[in-house]
């Protein structure tokens, strides 16, 4: 498969996995998170499928599309760790966490991802989803859509 058809198949199964998890959310308490905003084409897409959710984004830098800028209350920069310490620490539940973090090299994004878990699991609601490209640890892993390669994008609830 070449990595422009890679890409493509990823995107999809991105946004399909995106809205069916924001249909599942519905009528349950808790904010949004996006874990790596990049370009901000993720946030861009949550914020039309949940306009009633606070959405919060996380990243190292912000630079993505000025159409896609969080608002700054949003957006914590830095990394990782000490981001989802601070959502923990003011209290803030997560109903949907995006989790999209990596370089690409995919031995040091799984052991990221695997060292974030339990850090993310201390902002997830109770029952909340988690959608991944990464694996993540301590979750109950769940089928997502049907029209996703299990490969491709992973499901959790919290």
């Amino acid at each position: 498969m070449s990595r422009l058809d890679s890409m493509l198949r990823r995107l999809t199964a991105q946004r399909d996995g995106l809205n069916w998890a924001a249909e599942r959310i519905s009528g349950q308490p808790g904010d949004v998170l996006d874990m790596g905003l990049g370009n901000g084409r993720t946030y861009d897409h949550l914020r039309e499928i949940l306009p009633k959710r606070r959405i919060w984004v996380m990243d190292r830098v912000l630079q993505c599309h000025p159409d896609s800028t969080p608002p700054a209350e949003d957006f914590l920069m830095g990394e990782a760790e000490p981001m989802l310490h601070r959502l923990a620490a003011g209290g803030h539940r997560i109903a949907l966490a995006h989790y999209d973090f990596g370089r690409g090299i995919k031995h040091e994004d799984v052991a990221e991802a695997e060292r974030l878990s339990p850090l993310i699991a201390k902002v997830m609601q109770p029952g909340g989803l988690l959608i991944s490209g990464q694996p993540l640890v301590g979750f109950a892993q769940i089928q997502g859509p049907r029209t996703i390669a299990p490969d491709r994008y992973l499901f959790y609830t919290a």
